[in-house]
């Protein structure tokens, strides 16, 4: 390896607004972060779910002039 090319990797901190304090390796100091493993809804088990089905409902009665309409001109 070249020498004075690469940058200096350190111990670091990071912190999440909420509260969680993590040491790791970087070579930046003192990282800041909104979320982070405690916090985020993948990880809590909150994640929201999808209602596919009322989505599709949706779509269909958004539509449902447009495909009666290209019914009438069909026949």
């Amino acid at each position: 390896m070249k020498s004075g090319i690469h940058p200096v990797y350190a111990d670091t901190t990071v912190t999440c607004a909420c509260g969680n304090v993590l040491d790791v390796g970087s070579t930046k100091k003192d990282i800041r972060v909104e979320i982070c493993s405690k916090c985020h809804p993948f990880f809590t088990g909150k994640q929201k779910l999808v209602d596919s089905a009322g989505r599709i409902e949706r779509f269909r009665k958004k539509y449902e002039k447009f495909h009666e309409q290209q019914k009438k001109a069909a026949s």
